[in-house]
């Protein structure tokens, strides 16, 4: 989500070359791995990269604080922020949860990244198995 991130160029892509699905943290919500399953079973892609970054707003936030902000306003939603101590640790646990995810039908080929954006230097970040 962060405008910092200028995916094309950053993985040497194209226009057209990739579907993009951004939200905040990079998380495999449901509804990300909901468009994740139309662009694999419908659109036909067949891998997956997963890209968080150093510095996300999420990274060190307050499940508890931001939850008691929206209930405060009268606010009740059925989703969690997703905060995080881990961006490491955070992005193997996503890459772990879309191999997964039966929704998905191509999972051999999910990778994952840190990025930077200090630096520009992005990083991968391997799980096992």
């Amino acid at each position: 989500m962060d405008t910092r991130i200028d995916l094309l160029p950053m993985l040497g892509l194209e226009r057209g070359d990739a579907h993009i699905i951004r939200n905040a943290g990079g998380l495999p919500t449901e509804d990300a791995i909901r468009s994740l399953s139309v662009s694999q079973r419908l659109l036909d892609t067949r891998e997956i990269i997963v890209v968080m970054h150093d510095g996300c707003g999420l990274h060190g936030a307050s499940e508890d604080e931001f939850a008691q902000a929206l209930v405060a306003d009268g606010v009740l939603p059925s989703w969690r922020l997703g905060a995080f101590d881990d961006v490491e640790a955070t992005l193997r646990h996503s890459l772990l949860r879309l191999r997964s995810s039966r929704e998905l039908p191509a999972r051999r080929h999910i990778r994952g990244f840190v990025f930077n954006p200090e630096t520009g230097a992005l990083r991968e970040v391997l799980v096992e198995g």
